[in-house]
């Protein structure tokens, strides 16, 4: 029996049970100190290796377990890690450092824009589509850039250049927020500047060289802070781009377009989730914020069990995302509906 899509979002909030709001502060602070261990551990083992076979699967932990801390900031910059808002800012701000991401800068961003206005035109700045009239006005170079950024191979790149260093690093904030912006920047710096002087230093040591220096530098920060972006720019990818997730122009979207519509459930493998901690059951996330990420199967059920045939939950499979990459490259907003490159150009 397909069940109807709702009219507002208050009628799927109320079919959430009140503990999935629960969030006390001894769980929060036991996924903090867990994800912390992790990383540090696979830090450990990244100074003490050097063979290629080492290197690439560590590499790609190191840079999942950046993603898991990164989760935990991104809960708690949406105050649902802890009842304290102070705790929630002082651990979100920890949990972001290895990502080299600005707290409030996020909060801003994402909290207060991506979740506002999801899939909405001119609106929402994560993954927008372009039309295919602006893509044929775009110079040559910008042309290349955009079929690598949404390529298979270039979510890394897309989050790295355009979300964390154009939306995060270089953008002017608002005044209201400058003062809090610079504050955590300052931080994110400092953090920066203090533990490249500790790879340096311990691979000057290790190796007795300039390039060993350099070799200890990005082995411990440079290349896990790549897969970082390469993961997270990925995830965000198939939470909202999909041949089935239509943009709205600004006068058609409402909060159901957004949150309901506009996101997915993907049941992703268990090893995975060990780092990603219930992120890719994004729909009761879009829904409502306040739910701590151990709380959102427990929603997922209940907004799964009400509203069965009306929302997009599927079982992940990699090849999904190939295939999502070659067919979502530019959007028509009059029609609703993606386009390849060669469907846009040919029109």
């Amino acid at each position: 029996m397909h069940t109807p899509q709702p009219e507002t979002i208050s009628e799927v909030i109320a079919v959430l049970p009140d503990d999935v709001y629960e969030n006390p502060t001894s769980r929060g602070l036991r996924w903090v100190v867990r994800d912390l261990l992790v990383y540090a551990g696979l830090l450990a083992a990244l100074a003490l290796a050097d063979r290629w076979w080492l290197l690439l699967p560590l590499w790609l932990l190191a840079g999942l377990a950046i993603s898991g801390l990164f989760i935990l900031g991104h809960d708690a910059a949406h105050g649902a890690l802890f009842r304290s808002k102070r705790l929630c800012y002082a651990l979100g701000q920890l949990c972001m450092l290895p990502s080299l991401h600005v707290y409030e800068a996020w909060c801003l961003g994402h909290n207060r824009i991506h979740h506002a206005h999801t899939v909405r035109e001119t609106m929402d700045y994560v993954w927008h589509p372009v039309t295919a009239d602006e893509f044929r006005g775009m110079k040559r170079r910008q042309r290349l850039a955009h079929r690598i950024k949404w390529s298979w191979l270039g979510a890394g790149l897309y989050y790295g250049w355009d979300i964390w260093w154009k939306s995060m690093l270089r953008f002017e904030p608002p005044r209201k927020i400058a003062a809090d912006v610079r504050r955590d920047r300052r931080c994110v710096g400092a953090y920066a500047a203090l533990v490249s002087l500790a790879c340096l230093g311990l691979g000057a040591w290790t190796y007795g060289s300039a390039a060993g220096a350099a070799w200890m530098w990005f082995k411990l920060l440079g290349a896990p802070f790549l897969v970082w972006n390469y993961v997270i720019g990925w995830a965000v990818y198939v939470h909202h781009i999909a041949p089935d997730i239509a943009w709205r122009t600004r006068r058609e979207w409402d909060r159901v377009a957004g949150q309901f519509e506009g996101t997915t459930v993907l049941y992703m493998p268990r090893w995975l989730n060990f780092f990603m901690h219930n992120i890719f059951l994004h729909l009761p996330h879009h829904v409502d914020m306040r739910i701590p990420f151990y709380q959102l199967p427990r929603a997922t059920q209940a907004i799964t069990e009400a509203f069965r045939g009306a929302i997009r939950e599927r079982r992940y499979r990699w090849l999904d995302y190939i295939r999502t990459t070659r067919r979502c490259k530019l959007f028509d907003f009059d029609a609703g509906r993606w386009l390849t490159y060669r469907e846009a150009l040919s029109g």
